[in-house]
């Protein structure tokens, strides 16, 4: 049992992402803080696109009480004002890692879910407070926060496998698709990289001249210590050659979210972040108590660091 609780916020900083790994630094840009859920309560993973004059961005939706994550949808306008926040997306097991991704001018969903033991990819059916499920992806190992990305022509799947609470955070696999859908055929070299500083991925993948960025979490000190850039510079179905870059830590000026940041997402001009924070331990042992007198421990709970 966790004593302290890792409590995150996502927030907007104005710079792509792209221009952001290559400067390497939050220090000097101010964050745009999504709304605080509350005590024991938190937003993270987020993820986001536009939709018509809206800035739509979802995110995981988080409580300790029952430890049970769902998908939820925040609705910006231009001027960053909240128009909508709502649940999207509820299943019986817990969801993270809302990923969207595009593919012939339809948008899609990824959440993981690996307490379900599969992945499942939702399609945006006309509004984007509407998914629904449009396909199973059948991989060599359950996946954790599955990221697709295309390049050179073929489909790429980063994820890290669902084993011990060590190979959740120090294992890369990859898997290739002519489609999004699949069928996926999983590296021959998996896992093709073991390294706690920079191989669970943490955020939008980008196709690139030299090779596919990856932002990873760095869990070397802490879980979502930082966020750190991967280039995958050789990729082929039978080749992967990698190299990370420093980590991006969330500056002082952020607290008191400064002990971490775990997903970097691109959003046009804007990249979404999140930081955490640590809190106290003795609410939290009796938010824990309770839980735990009011109903057996969930068989799809997630773990309260969120590992």
């Amino acid at each position: 049992m966790a004593l302290r609780k890792d409590i995150w916020r996502p927030f907007l900083v104005r710079m792509p992402m792209r221009e952001l790994l290559r400067r390497g630094t939050l220090e000097g840009l101010r964050p745009h803080w999504l709304p605080n859920s509350g005590p024991f309560r938190f937003l993270a993973d987020p993820f986001g696109f536009q939709h018509g004059d809206e800035l739509c961005v979802l995110v995981e939706a988080f409580d300790y009480r029952d430890r049970h994550g769902r998908i939820e949808l925040l609705r910006f306008g231009p001027d960053l004002a909240l128009r909508e926040r709502r649940t999207v997306l509820r299943e019986p097991w817990h969801l993270s890692y809302p990923l969207v991704v595009e593919e012939g001018g339809e948008r899609f969903m990824l959440p993981e879910a690996f307490r379900s033991g599969t992945l499942t990819l939702y399609r945006m059916e006309g509004a984007p407070d509407r998914w629904r499920p449009a396909a199973r992806l059948t991989l060599d190992a359950v996946p954790i926060d599955a990221t697709p990305v295309c390049h050179e022509g073929l489909w790429w799947l980063f994820y890290a496998p669902a084993g011990t609470r060590d190979d959740k955070v120090e294992r890369l696999h990859v898997a290739w698709a002519e489609h999004l859908a699949g069928p996926w055929h999983p590296h021959p070299g998996n896992p093709v990289r073991r390294d706690r500083g920079s191989s669970r991925p943490g955020g939008t993948a980008l196709s690139t001249p030299d090779g596919v960025l990856l932002p990873t979490q760095d869990c070397t000190a802490t879980y979502g210590g930082a966020v750190r850039p991967l280039l995958v510079h050789t990729l082929t179905p039978d080749r992967f050659e990698a190299e990370a870059g420093p980590p991006v830590v969330a500056p002082a000026a952020y607290a008191p979210f400064t002990e971490g940041l775990h997903t970097m997402s691109a959003l046009g001009d804007w990249t979404l972040l999140d930081a955490k924070r640590r809190a106290h331990p003795l609410p939290g042992l009796w938010i824990d108590a309770r839980r735990r007198l009011r109903r057996p421990p969930r068989a799809d709970a997630a773990t309260p660091d969120r590992e």
